[in-house]
């Protein structure tokens, strides 16, 4: 049975109430020091919550004193229970703070929507139980990756409610709606950043391709690329993660036109599923020649999260998004397709989603446009890699030419 279907009386609010208080209780009841309770247990924190209860229950019946009052005094309980535990030299109040929760917790079943109460209990509980993890965690976050959370709320929480929501210029850009992109997309490149991170000096270099293509393929590409220049043994597993990150291209695009705009899906994701087996098939091809190598050098990839970039993307996403509108309109559809085989040898992300968020062209054009765009994209990343790894040339050659090539029945079709 649903909550929403229950009649809570004040009956079944004071059971509530007194779950939650039990609920702590036996959690605090674990945690001992030297065979003493560190404030209270299974008997004390019950009886909190249902002096929390009772005192909202005369704050309902007009006796509106008693809640500040009672709330007061579990306040001064708790003070003088903190002043003993550092006279022992025990430090900490999480214990005294959690028995003030359990006080509102005890109001809030019987004041508001129970399952407030609920949430806050067993958050309560959960935050209490899990010390050892949460504390785990703390020790293995790096201040680069603290600072990258900070300022991805920045950018989702400080940027963008500030920005206006409606179109500016013929060409209707939305600010709003370019920062939302930028957040998407660069919530997507956080996820490969952190893998790559965390996991990239732990798991082979084909791996590490991988995650990096869920940031930037043409990034790994140069990185891969700078070391098989300086270690020309490697050149093969280089090769291999430059064909995975570029695989993985399709795979992020097709998850990023999703959230943009869904109606071009059932046109292309057929073509970027096939796209991306061709290109990991033909990463394969060497898997044999260095299984031996499974050490990962990857470079750093750059943050998604750092703000400079971000702006950088949305001027790129909204200068893009402009001349792409003003090509349609002087040139019409088919101009489309000689500025994505130019685009393709930058960053392709703003430009195929400036082209899939307002689009307003043929279907079959613009899907032959952003194939063309990962075409020419892949031909400017075998250059890339071709030029720094002198010893891959001819195979980079035969396999990004096999890759390329393959995007031109889905050009054309």
């Amino acid at each position: 049975m649903a909550l929403g279907t229950i009649e809570w009386t004040v009956q079944l609010r004071f059971i509530v109430a007194l779950a939650l208080g039990f609920l702590v209780g036996l959690e605090r009841e674990s945690i001992r020091i030297d065979r003493k309770l560190i404030f209270g247990g299974v008997r004390t924190y019950p009886i909190i919550s249902m002096f929390g209860f009772a005192c909202a229950w005369l704050y309902q019946i007009g006796v509106a004193f008693m809640l500040p009052t009672g709330l007061l005094a579990i306040a001064a309980l708790t003070g003088i229970a903190y002043v003993a535990k550092i006279r022992s030299d025990r430090f900490g109040s999480t214990s005294e703070v959690s028995a003030l929760l359990t006080f509102i917790i005890g109001a809030l079943a019987m004041l508001v929507d129970v399952w407030i109460a609920m949430a806050m209990g067993i958050v309560n509980t959960m935050l209490l139980s899990e010390k050892a993890i949460l504390e785990s965690y703390v020790e293995r976050l790096s201040k680069v990756e603290f600072l990258a959370i900070v300022k991805f709320l920045l950018v989702t929480l400080i940027i963008l409610p500030v920005l206006p929501n409606q179109e500016f210029t013929p060409f209707h850009i939305n600010p709003t709606k370019v920062w939302q992109i930028v957040i998407i997309v660069s919530t997507l490149g956080f996820v490969g950043y952190f893998l790559e991170k965390k996991f990239g000096a732990k798991v082979g270099l084909w791996l590490s391709g991988i995650f990096g293509g869920i940031v930037s393929s043409t990034a790994v590409t140069l990185s891969v690329g700078r070391m098989a220049r300086n270690n020309p043994a490697r050149g093969s597993s280089a090769l291999q993660a430059a064909l995975l990150a570029s695989s993985v291209t399709y795979l992020r695009m097709l998850v990023l036109i999703w959230f943009i705009n869904g109606s071009f899906l059932p046109n292309l994701w057929y073509r970027f599923v096939i796209l991306a087996a061709i290109g990991v098939i033909l990463s394969l091809w060497m898997f044999r020649k260095e299984l031996h190598t499974s050490e990962s050098e990857m470079p750093e990839l750059q943050n998604p999260f750092e703000v400079r970039p971000a702006i950088g993307f949305a001027l790129l996403f909204i200068i893009l998004s402009v001349v792409t509108g003003f090509v349609k309109t002087t040139v019409g559809d088919y101009g489309l397709l000689g500025l994505s085989a130019v685009i393709g040898l930058s960053d392709i992300t703003p430009f195929i989603l400036s082209v899939v968020q307002g689009s307003d062209g043929t279907m079959h054009v613009i899907t032959s446009a952003i194939i063309l765009a990962l075409m020419s994209n892949t031909i400017a990343k075998a250059i890339y890699f071709g030029s720094l790894s002198p010893t891959t040339r001819k195979e980079t050659a035969l396999k990004f030419s096999i890759f390329a090539i393959a995007h031109v029945p889905f050009i054309i079709w």
